[in-house]
C-alpha cells in the first residue's frame, strides 16, 4: 500500500512537472519600452491601451481576443464594440485588471505614473509598447507587438508592406519642388490656439507629407500668441475633424492669430481625422492624403489598398 501511495505520488509529481515545463516552454518574453523584461504566456484576452496599439494587434489578427480598449482607440470599426478603460492617461489599475486581462499592451505614454506602477507590479504581463513619430517607429512598433503576440514572422509580412509604403510616400515627397509650411491646430479656446510645436506626432506627419512645421523654438503642445503665429508666417493650417476640432476657415482665419497669414489670404486650412497623429499602420497613407491636400497641385500617387486601411475617415480642405 506504502509503495502504490508512493509510486502514486511519484507519478503525479512527474506529471505536474512535465505540465510545468510545457507551460514554460510555450513562454516567451519582450523587452518593453521601459527597459523591463515581461514574460507572456497567453494572449486569449487583450486590453489594449493606444490607438496604434489597437489598430495593429487587430491587423494582426487578434481583434476577436481583445477585451477592452481605450479612449484613443476608434479604429477598425470592431473597436466601438469593446469596452473602454479610460483614457490612456489616466488610467486606473483595478479597471484595468478587472476585466481579467492575460497580456496588457499599452503604448509608452500611458499614464498616470502611478498606475503604471501599479499594472506593472501585477501578475498580468503588463507590457509598454514603444512610441516614435517617424517611420522607423511605426514598423518597429508593429515588429515589437508581433513578437510580444508570439507571431513575429507575421509582423514581419505585415512590416514589409508597410516599408513599401512608406518608400511610396518618400518618392512622392521628391516631387515636391518648393515645401510650404503650416501650423497644426490642436484645439482653440477663447481665441487662443494650442498649437504643436517641435518633437510631438503633428510634426512627425508633417515632415512625412514634406510640410516644414511653421512653429520653431517651442516643444510640444502649447497656447500661441498672434505675434508668434503671425511671425511664424504659416501658408496652411492644419486641425483635426473630430471633437469639434474642425473649425472653418470662416472662424480659423477670423482669428487674430491667423488672420493676417498667408493661410487666410490663400484659405488654405485642411481637416484630418486624429488617426493622423496615431503613427499606426495607416500613418504613410495619412502623410499622402495629407501632402495631397497641402499641395493639391502636384499630382500624387495613391497608395495601394491595404486590409488595414479600409473605410478610412475622409480628410478635407
Amino acid at each position: 500500500m506504502k509503495n502504490s501511495f508512493a509510486r502514486s505520488a511519484v507519478y503525479a509529481a512527474f506529471i505536474l512537472g512535465v505540465s510545468s515545463v510545457i507551460v514554460n516552454a510555450g513562454a516567451w518574453s519582450v523587452k518593453d519600452a521601459a527597459g523591463r523584461t515581461v514574460e507572456i504566456a497567453d494572449t486569449s484576452r487583450i486590453v489594449t491601451i493606444g490607438g496604434a496599439v489597437t489598430e495593429i494587434v487587430y491587423a494582426l489578427g487578434f481583434g476577436d481576443q481583445v477585451v477592452a480598449i481605450d479612449l484613443t482607440s476608434t479604429y477598425p470599426a470592431a473597436t466601438k464594440a469593446k469596452p473602454s478603460v479610460g483614457y490612456m492617461r489616466a488610467l486606473s489599475p483595478e479597471g484595468v485588471l478587472a476585466l481579467a486581462p492575460k497580456i496588457v499592451l499599452a503604448i509608452e505614454g500611458s499614464g498616470p505614473p502611478d498606475a503604471v506602477e501599479v499594472l506593472s507590479r501585477a501578475s498580468v504581463p503588463f507590457v509598454i509598447v514603444p512610441e516614435g513619430y517617424d517611420e522607423a517607429s511605426v514598423l518597429k512598433k508593429v515588429r515589437f507587438i508581433a513578437q510580444a503576440l508570439g507571431v513575429a514572422e507575421k509582423g514581419e509580412a505585415m512590416a514589409k508592406q508597410i516599408a513599401e509604403d512608406f518608400a511610396a510616400v518618400s518618392a512622392m515627397r521628391a516631387k515636391i519642388a518648393s515645401r510650404r509650411s503650416a501650423v497644426f491646430v490642436l484645439a482653440v479656446g477663447n481665441g487662443t490656439p494650442t498649437v504643436a510645436g517641435e518633437h510631438t506626432s503633428a510634426e512627425g506627419i508633417f515632415k512625412l507629407a514634406g510640410i516644414d512645421n511653421a512653429i520653431r523654438g517651442m516643444t510640444g503642445y502649447k497656447p500661441a500668441t498672434p505675434e508668434a503665429t503671425l511671425a511664424a508666417a504659416p501658408q496652411a493650417v492644419v486641425t483635426m475633424i473630430e471633437r469639434g476640432h474642425g473649425l472653418g476657415a470662416d472662424v480659423m482665419f477670423a482669428l487674430p492669430a491667423f488672420a493676417g497669414t498667408p493661410a487666410a489670404k490663400d484659405q488654405r486650412l485642411a481637416s484630418v481625422p486624429s488617426y493622423y497623429l496615431t503613427f499606426g499602420p495607416r500613418t504613410a497613407h495619412a502623410a499622402q492624403k495629407l501632402a495631397a491636400l497641402i499641395y493639391p497641385e502636384l499630382s500624387l500617387p495613391q497608395l495601394p489598398p491595404r486590409p488595414w486601411t479600409e473605410a478610412e475617415p475622409a480628410a478635407t480642405r
